[in-house]
């Protein structure tokens, strides 16, 4: 198997303050590149990817209901990393044909960016996330 992953793509954040979140990496010398939101459980939560040259950052804010889990914590951590793939339904097949713990059925589609992003996620060892993820 020669998997091709080009960089990581992103690091995932998960916070409690969206904004307050945005102005703290900002002070940091990042950009707001695209903010949406996401549907999860029925309700929307926010996100925002932060950019600095090559490095980009996903903060995201779970819907107010979900938010207990992530306030209750006290100390922050890092949700996944994600590897930007040119063909996500080729990583996909390759990975699934291989044995690989794949927690989505499909990959995904989201609007974020200009044309929508598809990802997928698999589990390592022990218990990381690892997402793929191409931006269409």
């Amino acid at each position: 198997m020669t998997l091709k992953l080009n960089h990581i793509q992103h690091i995932g954040i998960p916070v409690t303050n969206i904004k307050v979140s945005e102005a703290f990496y900002e002070k940091l010398g990042f950009q707001n590149v695209m903010s949406s939101t996401f549907e999860y459980n029925g309700d929307t939560g926010t996100v925002a990817m932060m950019k600095l040259r090559e490095m980009i950052i996903e903060l995201y804010q779970m819907p107010e209901k979900e938010l207990a889990e992530i306030s209750s914590r006290e100390n922050g951590h890092i949700d996944h990393i994600a590897f930007d793939v040119d063909d996500i339904d080729i990583t996909f097949e390759m990975l699934k044909n291989n044995g690989f713990s794949i927690i989505e059925e499909a990959p995904v589609f989201l609007s974020f960016w200009k044309n929508g992003c598809k990802y997928f996620n698999i589990t390592g060892p022990d218990g990381e996330r690892l997402e793929f993820n191409q931006i269409l």
